[in-house]
C-alpha cells in the first residue's frame, strides 16, 4: 500500500492550483452574447436614466403649486394647452393655469413639475379640465438621472450578467461588453470499474457520474469542460489521454485513481513526467482526502477522488472559487442538530435548507461518500473549520449555497 506524499491543509492546496491557472483572458461580446458571462471590467453608465423627466401615468401635466387644496367639492381650473405625443420631444411649455395632456412614459414639458392621474380629473368641453385631487413637486414623474445617474458605477468585474443586466445594459446603450474568456477545462474518469451511463453495469462496475457532474459544474462555475472517454488502469493509456488533454485544454480535472491503493497510478504516470512537480498529495478535508494537484510544466493537473460527493465537494473546495472568480454565494441559517468534527480537519457538510421564521433551518444530510443521493438533497454545504471539534445544535451557522 502507497501513502499519500503531501498532504496540505485546504486553503495550501487552493493556493498551490491558484499559481497554475493561467491569467484570466478577456473578450469583447455582442450583448446577445454575453449572457451568463463574467465581467471583466468595471462597468458606469455613461448617461442618465431616464434620459428626460416623464410621467410614470396616464394624465395631465401641471405645475403642481396650482393643484394645492382642491378637492372634489372644490376642483382646481385648467386649460388644456395640448398634448404630449410618445416618442416625441415635449416641444410646448405650459403657462400658469395650464396643463398638457400626457401619456404614460410620455416627456415632461417645460413648467410643469408633476403629473395628475387621469382618475382624479374630468374634462369639460374642449379646453378645461377639473382636478379634484391635488398632486406635490415631481409626483407620478421619474426625473433625469432618477433610475441611474451619469457616471454611476453599475457592475464590478467578476459579476456574471442575468437577463435583467442584459435589459439594464441594453436600456444605456450598450451593444458589446467586455468579459473573462472562459477556461478550457478538460475531464478524465478513470478506473477499470466505470462504464459509460448509457452502458448497464455489470458485477463490480458503476456508471461514469463524475464526468456529468464535474462538467456541469464547469459550467457552472463559468467556463467550458471537454469530456474524455473512460480511461482503464492502464499507465499508457491514461498517459496518452492526459496529453491530449493537455494540448487541447487550459487545464484538466482527472477523478478516480488519486488515492494510494495498489491499482491507483494516476500520481505514478503523472510524476513520470520530467516536467511534473508534485503540489499535494491528499488533503486535510473530509469528504475528498484523497485528491492531488500536480504541475506539468505551466499547465495544472488535479486528480479528485472516484466517489462522486467526494469529488463534486472538493471541487466546490477547490476549484470553484477560482474557476468562478468570485466567492461562495451564501446565507446564515440555524444547525437542526449537533454535528461531531475531528479536530485536524476541515469538514465540509451537507445540508438541506428549510424555511423557519425569517431565517433558514440547515438539516446536516449524512452518508458515505459513494452516495450519490446525499449531493442530489443537498442546497448547500458548511464549513467546520480543523480546529473546531463541532457544531451544537441551534448555533448559527453559514451555508454555502451550490
Amino acid at each position: 500500500m502507497k501513502e499519500f506524499f503531501k498532504v496540505v491543509n485546504y486553503q495550501q492546496a487552493r493556493m498551490y492550483i491558484k499559481d497554475y491557472i493561467p491569467p484570466a483572458r478577456q473578450e469583447v461580446v455582442p450583448l446577445a452574447l454575453a449572457y451568463d458571462r463574467t465581467l471583466a471590467s468595471e462597468i458606469a453608465s455613461p448617461e442618465p436614466l431616464p434620459a428626460f423627466s416623464r410621467s410614470t401615468v396616464d394624465g395631465y401635466a401641471i405645475n403642481a403649486r396650482e393643484s394645492f387644496g382642491c378637492s372634489e367639492s372644490l376642483p382646481a381650473f385648467f386649460t388644456l394647452a395640448g398634448e404630449v405625443l410618445m416618442g416625441q420631444a415635449a416641444e410646448l411649455a405650459i403657462e400658469p393655469g395650464q396643463c398638457v395632456w400626457i401619456p404614460t412614459g410620455g416627456m415632461l414639458p417645460r413648467g410643469a413639475d408633476a403629473v395628475v392621474m387621469i382618475e382624479y380629473t374630468e374634462k369639460m368641453g374642449e379646453d378645461t379640465v377639473l382636478v379634484y385631487r391635488p398632486v406635490a413637486g415631481w409626483e407620478n414623474v421619474m426625473q433625469v438621472g432618477e433610475d441611474i445617474a451619469v457616471s454611476q458605477v453599475l457592475y464590478k468585474p467578476g459579476k456574471r450578467l442575468r437577463a435583467q443586466d442584459i435589459g439594464m445594459l441594453a436600456s444605456l446603450g450598450f451593444e458589446n461588453v467586455p468579459v473573462h474568456q472562459p477556461y478550457r477545462v478538460g475531464i478524465i474518469s478513470s478506473g477499470d470499474e466505470v462504464v459509460p451511463v448509457g452502458q448497464k453495469p455489470l458485477t463490480g462496475q458503476v456508471r461514469d457520474v463524475n464526468s456529468w457532474c464535474l462538467a456541469t459544474a464547469v459550467r457552472q462555475s463559468g467556463n467550458l469542460p471537454r469530456t474524455y472517454p473512460i480511461v482503464q488502469d492502464d499507465c499508457h493509456k491514461l498517459k496518452m489521454a492526459i496529453e491530449q488533454a493537455l494540448s487541447e485544454n487550459d487545464l484538466l480535472i482527472m477523478s478516480g485513481g488519486s488515492s494510494v491503493g495498489v491499482k491507483d497510478v494516476t500520481i505514478d504516470v503523472l510524476l513520470a513526467s520530467p516536467e511534473a512537480r508534485l503540489l499535494f498529495h491528499g488533503i486535510a478535508v473530509k469528504p475528498g482526502k484523497p485528491s492531488l494537484g500536480v504541475a506539468l510544466g505551466e499547465q495544472l493537473v488535479v486528480g479528485l477522488p472516484g466517489h462522486p460527493v467526494s469529488a463534486l465537494m472538493v471541487f466546490h473546495v477547490l476549484l470553484m472559487p477560482l474557476l468562478a472568480q468570485k466567492e461562495f454565494n451564501f446565507v446564515t441559517a440555524l444547525c437542526s442538530e449537533n454535528i461531531a468534527s475531528q479536530p485536524g480537519r476541515d469538514d465540509f457538510v451537507p445540508v438541506s435548507l428549510k424555511p423557519e421564521g425569517a431565517s433558514w433551518m440547515a438539516q446536516p444530510i449524512f452518508g458515505k461518500s459513494g452516495l450519490m443521493s446525499i449531493l442530489a438533497r443537498a442546497d448547500a454545504f458548511i464549513h467546520i473549520p480543523y480546529e473546531q471539534q463541532g457544531i451544537k445544535k441551534g448555533e448559527m451557522v453559514k451555508a454555502n449555497l451550490f
